[in-house]
């Protein structure tokens, strides 16, 4: 078994050897330095605007991290160093309470648990706001809450929890939530041993759908990412509104400024200047599981742009890498936040937490059409070799 272990490192090195990474802009472009791209920007192409992605290893070894740090350079600021923190949690029967000590400054997280009844060690999902927890407990799947508003304020006070021990930097309020599923996953790592945090989802509906799709994205220990009626910011395209109130950039920029860092505002009437769009966010989550869930008749979001544009551009990524069966687009009826769409994307979440089979096709549109317009990249993507 060792000499099998050594092996595929050995394979895998000299696979990553072989790949030279672009050198990403330094420092990175501004927003006029762009070109306008009216479509979904193609995520293989890459900063530079020259270079495209060759094979799966360079997708993994360059582009990917090129994305990650592009979305923190332009819409969520910098994550913290995890790396500088310490953690510590206690625990009173459902009730766990994480420290984060960093740089002589101390913050607590307060989480509340939901155990199934039987036995462990069960699958959990972390939420930041409300969900349909008897659903999930009912089906052997663990759900664990937190106040959202104790980690960061849902304004530009920069109160809260994340902002004791970050105070002064440039980060986006779904960043410091973000932070705030992070930690409080490493308080259930600790001190619920009725939970195997190494099966986990985390989900939020409306802007809490934008921060726990920015928590799947910053934190590879996320088995599946469920962003509930997320919109612009989140799961919506930035680049198409075919639904809900019109949510854009400009408005959802002027409405709560606060939620991405100050990169973003540059962009703001040159939104088709962006080198990134919601499938870029998605797609560099891949091959982890995402489940993406829209109300049909949401009256806030872009439910039909998530679900024609976004999810299908996001697609065409997940299953250039194998792994199709891992994102899926949920469109259950009712108005925004509605809690059945927790019911609706339940056998997805038990197929990747449980390995239990579901008939359900998480690729339908119901009434819908994917928009191939949008994305014409698609039919021309890189060798996987």
């Amino acid at each position: 078994m060792r000499t099998q272990v050594l092996t595929l490192l050995t394979l895998v090195a000299t696979s990553y050897a072989n790949v030279t990474c672009p050198a990403t802009p330094d420092p990175m472009p501004r927003a006029a330095a762009f070109p306008s791209v009216r479509t979904m920007p193609d995520p293989f192409l890459y900063l530079d605007g020259k270079s495209r992605v060759q094979s799966i290893d360079e997708w993994r070894r360059c582009r990917q991290p090129e994305i990650l740090k592009l979305l923190q350079e332009y819409q969520y600021g910098y994550y913290p160093d995890h790396s500088q923190e310490k953690v510590s949690a206690t625990r009173n029967g459902n009730s766990l309470t994480v420290t984060v000590a960093v740089g002589g400054k101390t913050a607590s997280i307060a989480a509340s648990l939901n155990l199934p009844g039987g036995n462990g060690p069960f699958p959990v999902v972390i939420s930041i706001g409300g969900m349909d927890t008897r659903s999930y407990t009912n089906a052997g799947i663990a759900v664990v809450t937190f106040d959202y508003y104790r980690v960061a304020a849902d304004s530009n006070s920069k109160s809260g929890a994340f902002w004791t021990l970050y105070n002064g930097r440039d980060i986006g309020v779904l960043t410091a939530w973000a932070w705030g599923f992070h930690r409080v996953l490493d308080g259930i790592e600790l001190k619920v041993p009725e939970i195997d945090a190494t099966k986990n989802g985390v989900t939020g509906c409306s802007r809490l759908g934008k921060a726990a799709l920015a928590a799947g994205l910053f934190d590879k220990r996320v088995t599946v990412t469920m962003p509930m009626c997320s919109g612009v910011q989140g799961a919506g395209p930035y680049r198409y509104s075919l639904s809900g109130q019109g949510e854009n950039l400009e408005n959802s920029k002027s409405g709560a400024g606060w939620w991405t860092s100050s990169g973003l505002s540059q962009f703001v009437n040159k939104a088709t200047q962006l080198p990134f769009d919601a499938h870029t966010i998605v797609a560099a989550i891949a091959p982890r599981a995402v489940i993406l869930e829209q109300n049909a008749n949401d009256q806030f979001t872009d439910s039909k742009g998530t679900a024609t544009v976004t999810f299908p551009a996001a697609k065409a990524v997940y299953e250039w890498l194998d792994a199709g069966d891992q994102l899926g687009m949920s469109i259950p009826g009712g108005g925004h936040c509605d809690m059945n769409g927790y019911r609706d994307v339940l056998p997805f979440v038990q197929k990747v937490l449980q390995g239990k089979s579901t008939s359900r096709n998480y690729d339908d549109l119901k009434n819908w059409r994917a928009m191939p317009e949008a994305y014409p990249w698609a039919t021309d993507l890189p060798e996987k070799s």
